[in-house]
């Protein structure tokens, strides 16, 4: 049987959650995966209670939905949505990423991309759309990745709220982590329907961050052939 609350309900399965997490002392902030705090059977759960929260919202903003037939089943929809498709960055585990030794020495630059990046801004929840480039400098001791990894561990990462100055940042520490390079360079370019859709309504500004470590950051030529590169395959 699940705690009961002070109004005579059952404990929400979120409200599970978060208590596990906050004995485990760690941050549940929207750009987080929470997917190890998840027990089996429990994101169905989620979803079902996503849903009945997003009909009380749906009811707030007075949509008759029980006669609409555009809207009858759109909290299933949106639930659904939140859960296995934009945010399930929280709330599934990174996908199996399979490594393997540098075995040529290689040492010399490799890019990757571009790479598209589906996101949602933590603020507004509106749709982050762009294209993401890695940059990779190995060395003997490096493990090396699969060219569709790295659209798995990109989209893993953004699948989630996001800010993009921070998401360009976790993802540079993820593919520090697995790969152990001499130098990573992360350049992210995305247009913010926060921008388009409400605000200021500029359809023609986009944001470009960029991360540089190792060989990139103390060596101003590889920055530069870099960025050359990188502008050469966006053009084309």
């Amino acid at each position: 049987m699940g705690k009961v609350s002070d109004h005579g309900d059952q404990e929400s399965v979120a409200a599970k959650i978060r208590t596990r997490l906050i004995s485990a002392n760690r941050r549940f902030y929207a750009n987080d995966s929470i997917a190890e705090f998840i027990q089996p059977g429990e994101l169905e759960s989620l979803q079902s209670e996503v849903q009945a929260n997003l009909q009380r919202v749906l009811d707030s903003l007075v949509i008759d939905t029980s006669s609409d037939h555009n809207t009858q089943d759109t909290a299933k929809r949106v639930a659904k949505m939140f859960i296995t498709e934009v945010f399930r960055g929280r709330y599934t585990p990174m996908p199996p990423v399979t490594q393997f030794p540098n075995i040529e020495h290689l040492n010399e630059l490799m890019i990757v991309g571009p790479v598209t990046v589906r996101s949602a801004c933590s603020h507004h929840l509106c749709p982050i759309i762009g294209q993401v480039w890695v940059g990779v400098m190995p060395n003997e001791h490096s493990a090396l990745i699969g060219l569709s990894k790295y659209a798995r561990l990109v989209e893993w990462v953004m699948a989630r709220p996001q800010i993009q100055e921070e998401a360009v940042i976790q993802l540079a520490d993820l593919l520090q982590d697995k790969m152990r390079p001499d130098g990573l360079a992360i350049v992210l370019k995305a247009d913010h329907y926060c921008m388009q859709w409400r605000g200021v309504k500029d359809m023609n500004s986009k944001m470009v961050n960029s991360v540089m470590r190792g060989s990139f950051l103390k060596n101003p030529d590889l920055r530069r052939e870099f960025l050359s590169l990188l502008h050469d395959s966006s053009q084309s």
